[in-house]
């Protein structure tokens, strides 16, 4: 993988205000007429005006992008669609990119185009912390999504599950960007065709037409625009059907119903961001909590960190939180600032040599506009509190208040929040799922929806999932006037936040055996000596040695985790009839056998997110979302298949126990 070298566009600016790549020493776009350049070659290339106003209701169209740039292709082609396509239909489109540009530079490019403001300062709004991999954007209500892969073409395709029904080949010109357009390219395309998919492309040159036809696409060269004489434009029509064959675990299941109406148990951040990723999709969604409000358990701290705990071998888990911290940053645009949540960066502090060392690592595999390294005097002025060393700084992470974020994302008007309920039974009866209580119908729907911690083991039928539950306590300590100078989250065994309502949080305990949620002296005590670690003049400050911790002020919570500390996300299966019809894995685990796979008819999963939920958990709602809608996966397929329920018990079979 070479994510480790991606970084932000270098640009230089023509005379008349327009961008040209440093890295390419090429133009983004036709200095006659870029708009005009776009509409020509992909929007009329792909026959998009009238495959758009073609589309049924709740149909989507899916389009593909190398290059995404300065995001002009995509705000044409946004446009479009609200201008011609049925007002239920979706739009959802990908573009990869290597060389992102930085928001300022994204800014003044595209105020070039005074017609596509409005579209333009939606993307502008939602363009932060976007980083390497997988990064989803919604717009317009969920009405068009867009996925960016930031990384190299050839990295970032194969790893995308997609059905793309026209293509924008787009980037840098062959003749400067000659690592691109290859054969592997060009396979990748094939790949992710939908049959009578579409392309256009400016170039024509001759190798790319041939390369093109060579992977089943009909190509023809029609007249370009401007001083373009020739452009390329084609249509998928595959003499030799692609090869590639989905396990059955992992595959799509088929739905059974055609009513989008679902219901939810557990109003925490889970199944709040579950419930809001399928209302914008147009869902009719109830979410049932026994408590009277959300965000009561796991989810009910008053500030949580936005902390990013990454890996510099780029492992599935530190993927998935790198994908996931953009979403949720994202979201978070919708809350007030200051109150609700603040992007205030989390120093992760080098306490340690061994801390100090994966420091170094992770400063080789990531960007300096994700994190970069502070020394002791730089890191006591940014955070305004004395310090005795110096560390990682995130400057786009934050603290949370995560009741505020549910509280939102419940308020969608498609989602009905149904308090004090206790679900004690889930049935499947008909088509449907009855959620009771003590013998007490309280909802039906044909989709149920699992994220109650653990407590979701007890409506999942057969063999469980490995879950397990770990207490966590936080402390909360009055401010001072001297405290109310930390400016940032401080990270290091432990964490302590900038004042909120008067108050610092500190935490948080990791008790594996504790069976009770009471709060505890002796994990005050814990995170006051996490304090001491982080900061002994801020723990001085707060006279945590004065505090009698039997009236401290505090929280406890069970986090849900798993084995692999990845999240249970998507739908389930019978573990015990999979481990009969799919038996000779333990002989082959490369086996792709036909058998389809046995799905426990409508039932889904959201759950162990740990102590990441606040990065993962709203990332894990539109995943879930594309496992129902049987959408483009926000994330690259090996890191979905990480994430699902069924790794369990189909790891069971490879290993015969």
């Amino acid at each position: 993988m070479s994510e480790a070298h991606t970084q932000q566009a270098q640009l230089d600016w023509d005379a008349q205000g327009q961008p040209i790549s440093r890295q390419f020493d090429d133009v983004y776009f036709s200095k006659e007429n870029g708009l005009a350049e776009t509409h020509h070659v992909f929007l009329e290339g792909n026959q998009l005006s009238q495959r758009f106003a073609e589309l049924s209701s709740h149909q989507r169209f899916v389009i593909g992008e190398t290059g995404f740039g300065t995001g002009l292709n995509f705000l044409c082609a946004w446009r479009l669609f609200e201008q011609q396509a049925p007002s239920e239909a979706k739009l959802h489109f990908i573009s990869v990119e290597k060389y992102p540009l930085s928001l300022d530079d994204l800014q003044r490019a595209l105020s070039l185009w005074p017609e596509l403001k409005n579209w333009a300062d939606a993307l502008v709004q939602q363009y932060h912390a976007i980083h390497l991999g997988m990064q989803q954007l919604v717009f317009a209500q969920g009405r068009v999504t867009l996925n960016l892969l930031i990384g190299d073409a050839l990295d970032m395709l194969p790893q995308l599950e997609a059905r793309v029904e026209a293509w924008f080949l787009d980037g840098f010109a062959p003749a400067k960007n000659p690592q691109m357009w290859n054969p592997n390219l060009f396979r990748e395309l094939a790949r992710l065709s939908a049959p009578q998919a579409t392309l256009g492309t400016f170039t024509s040159a001759g190798f790319v037409r041939r390369g093109l036809i060579e992977v089943g696409f009909q190509m023809q060269r029609v007249p370009g625009y401007g001083h373009k004489r020739e452009i390329l434009r084609g249509v998928f029509n595959p003499t030799i059907p692609t090869s590639y064959k989905q396990a059955p675990w992992y595959s799509y299941p088929t739905p059974t119903s055609t009513e989008r109406k679902a219901l939810i148990i557990g109003a925490g951040l889970a199944g709040s961001a579950t419930a809001y990723s399928l209302a914008i999709r147009g869902w009719k969604v109830k979410i049932l909590d026994r408590n009277p409000e959300a965000a009561q358990e796991g989810s009910g701290n008053p500030q949580g960190v936005l902390y990013l705990k990454l890996s510099s071998h780029h492992t599935p888990l530190s993927q998935l939180v790198l994908s996931g911290f953009g979403y949720t940053r994202r979201l978070l645009q919708q809350l007030p600032q200051g109150t609700d949540w603040s992007a205030c960066g989390v120093l992760q502090l080098a306490f340690d040599e061994h801390e100090y060392q994966q420091q170094q690592k992770l400063l080789t595999a990531f960007p300096k506009e994700l994190l970069h390294a502070l020394n002791q005097a730089e890191a006591e002025t940014y955070s305004g509190v004395p310090l005795e060393m110096g560390g990682l700084l995130f400057p786009e992470a934050g603290w949370l208040h995560p009741p505020a974020l549910c509280r939102w994302l419940l308020s969608h008007p498609n989602i009905q929040f149904k308090p004090n309920q206790e679900v004690t039974d889930l049935q499947r009866v008909g088509k449907y799922w009855r959620a009771l209580s003590y013998g007490t119908l309280i909802e039906e729907a044909p989709i149920a929806i699992l994220t109650c911690a653990t407590d979701s083991l007890n409506f999942i039928p057969g063999a469980k999932p490995p879950l397990k539950n770990i207490r966590g306590q936080i402390t909360q300590l009055a401010a001072t006037a001297d405290s109310r100078k930390l400016n940032t989250v401080l990270c290091a065994g432990g964490y302590v936040a900038p004042v909120r309502q008067e108050t610092h949080t500190l935490g948080a305990s990791f008790a594996l055996k504790a069976t009770d949620l009471e709060l505890s002296t002796e994990e005050h005590q814990s995170n006051l000596a996490l304090l001491q670690e982080i900061s002994p003049q801020l723990h001085q400050e707060l006279q945590a040695e004065q505090q009698p911790l039997d009236q401290l002020q505090g929280r406890a919570a069970y986090r849900c985790t798993s084995p692999d500390y990845l999240p249970l996300v998507g739908p389930i299966a019978d573990a015990d009839l999979s481990a009969q019809l799919y038996a000779k894995l333990r002989q082959d685990a490369r086996l792709r056998p036909n058998t389809p796979c046995p799905w426990i008819e409508g039932l889904y999963l959201n759950t162990a997110h740990g102590s990441r939920g606040l990065i993962t958990a709203p990332l894990a709602g539109e995943l879930l979302a594309a496992w129902l809608e049987h959408e483009p996966l926000p994330l690259p397929r090996r890191i979905a298949e990480a994430c699902h329920p069924n790794r369990f018990w189909l790891r069971r079979i490879i290993r015969g126990q």
